[in-house]
């Protein structure tokens, strides 16, 4: 999964549909890897949802693993959320 992670904000630059700002990585107490970037515009999304390129990472993501709400990490719960960061 990390190595989809890796890759998904370079597939989504290629496709212009997020900003330049680089992600954050960062996994949860429990082990769940939450990914934090800037898409460009609520367009970008739906053009997203069409996008041969995205659509195949986004399998590779569904092979991997399960998504869940950012609300139910128990880091989600407290004031300030801690999680450790990742670099890929």
């Amino acid at each position: 999964m990390l190595a989809a992670v890796e890759k998904h904000w370079r597939v989504l630059a290629a496709e212009n549909l997020v900003s330049e700002r680089p992600p954050y990585v960062m996994r949860a107490m429990d082990g769940t890897v939450v990914e934090v970037f800037e898409w460009l515009s609520s367009s970008a999304i739906e053009r997203a949802h069409k996008n041969p390129a995205v659509h195949a990472l986004w399998a590779e993501f569904g092979a991997a693993c399960d998504y869940i709400p950012l609300g139910s990490l128990a880091e989600a719960q407290e004031m300030f959320a801690e999680f450790e960061a990742l670099t890929l």
